[in-house]
C-alpha cells in the first residue's frame, strides 16, 4: 500500500484498527486545528501581512485534501473569463508538472504559470499577457490577496457522511469555521445523489448567508482516443471489460463513475501525480490488448500520450464536464463583477 492508499485507510475505513490510528492522532489533528485557525486569524488581522497581486484574481479551493473538484472548477473560471475576452493566467504550485499540462489542454487560451512562489508566477502571467488571475489550490494561501474567494466542498467527503477530522487524523486542513472567508461555496458532487448535494448546499447556506452557495455535478461527459482524438460515447462501456488507470486523489470515485455505465471495471490505482514509468506504461498495454477498452483520466493522459506504444490499442481519456445544479447563474454574476472592474 502506498502513502496516499494509506492515508485513504486512516481516514475512511471504518475497521477498528483505522479508528484506533485516528483516535492516537487526535492530539496532533487538534494541534494542527489550532494552529491553522490562529494563523487565519492573524492575517484577518493585519498581524501577517499579504500581498497583493498586480491583477484581478480568484483563489480556488477546498477544505480538505484533494478529490473536491478544485481543478476542474479552476478551469472552468478560466474559460468563464477567457471567453469574455479577458485572457486568463492560471497559477499553480508547480507540483509535478501534469496539472500544468491538463489545464493547458483544458483552457488553450490561458496563460498557465507553474510556481511555488504566487506573487513571482502572477507577474510572469501578466508579462505574457494574462488580465485576470485564477489561482488553483489557493484557499489557504493567505499570504497573497484575491478578489474572490472560492471554496469547493465536496457531497461524498463531508458531514454527515464524515466527521470532519483535522490532519494527520483525517483529510481537513481547515475545519468549516474556514468557509467564512469564501465569496463562493461550490458543493461538488460526483457520485452521490443530488438531492444529497442539494441538502448540503442548503446547510452551507443557513450558515453562511453572505456567500453565494451553488452546486455542480463534476460528469463523465465522453471518451476520447489518447491519441486520435477520436470521439467514444459512454454507452459504449456496458457490459465491456474495462481497465481504470488513475494517479488522482479519489481513484475509487473515478472508477464507481465509469462503472455507473454498465462496465465491469477492474481498477488499479496509483498515487496521485504518478509518473507513470516505462514498467507500469508497458502493464497497462498489455491491459489493453486483454481487456476490451482502458479508461484513464485526463490527468493520465499528459503523461501517457508521449509514452504509448504503437502496438497497443489505444486508452480512453475520460472527458469530464462541470454541470450546475444550483446557482450556476450566481457564480457567473461574481466573476462578471471582476470583469466589469475592470472595465
Amino acid at each position: 500500500m502506498n502513502a496516499q492508499g494509506m492515508a485513504q485507510w486512516l481516514w475512511w475505513s471504518g475497521a477498528a484498527p483505522a479508528r484506533v490510528a485516528r483516535g492516537v492522532l487526535l492530539p496532533f489533528a487538534f494541534a494542527y486545528r489550532t494552529v491553522m485557525s490562529a494563523r487565519a486569524s492573524a492575517y484577518e488581522k493585519g498581524w501577517l501581512r499579504q500581498r497583493r497581486l498586480p491583477l484581478p484574481a480568484v483563489a480556488i479551493g477546498n477544505l480538505a485534501v484533494g478529490g473536491a473538484g478544485k481543478t476542474p472548477l479552476a478551469a472552468w473560471t478560466a474559460a468563464f473569463f477567457a471567453g469574455r475576452g479577458a485572457r486568463p493566467g492560471i497559477l499553480l504550485r508547480g507540483y509535478r508538472g501534469d496539472e500544468q499540462a491538463v489545464h493547458q489542454r483544458l483552457v488553450p487560451r490561458a496563460i498557465v504559470v507553474a510556481n511555488p512562489n504566487r506573487l513571482a508566477g502572477a507577474e510572469d502571467a501578466r508579462a505574457q499577457g494574462a488580465r485576470v488571475l485564477v489561482l488553483d489550490d489557493a484557499y489557504q494561501r493567505l499570504n497573497v490577496g484575491r478578489d474572490v474567494n472560492i471554496a469547493v466542498v465536496s457531497t461524498e467527503s463531508s458531514p454527515p457522511r464524515h466527521v470532519a477530522w483535522p490532519l494527520p487524523a483525517g483529510p481537513w486542513r481547515e475545519d468549516w469555521s474556514a468557509l467564512g472567508r469564501a465569496d463562493v461555496i461550490v458543493v461538488t458532487r460526483r457520485r452521490a445523489a443530488v438531492a444529497e448535494s442539494r441538502a448540503l448546499a442548503g446547510r452551507i447556506a443557513a450558515r453562511w448567508p453572505t456567500a453565494v452557495v451553488a452546486a455542480v455535478h463534476l460528469a463523465l461527459d465522453g471518451l476520447a482516443g489518447l491519441k486520435s482524438g477520436r470521439r467514444v460515447e459512454l454507452s459504449a462501456l456496458a457490459k465491456k471489460q474495462v481497465v481504470v488507470a488513475a494517479g488522482i486523489a479519489d481513484p475509487v470515485s473515478f472508477a464507481a463513475q465509469v462503472r455507473a455505465f454498465g462496465a465491469s471495471v477492474q481498477l488499479t490505482a496509483y498515487q496521485d501525480h504518478h509518473a507513470y514509468p516505462p514498467g507500469d506504461v508497458a502493464r497497462l498495454a498489455q491491459a489493453a490488448k486483454d481487456a476490451d477498452y482502458v479508461v484513464v483520466t485526463e490527468k493520465d493522459a499528459v503523461k501517457l500520450r508521449g509514452r504509448w506504444p504503437a502496438d497497443a490499442p489505444e486508452p480512453l481519456v475520460a472527458q469530464l464536464a462541470v454541470r450546475w445544479e444550483l446557482n450556476g447563474d450566481g457564480v457567473e454574476q461574481v466573476l462578471e463583477g471582476i470583469l466589469k472592474r475592470m472595465a
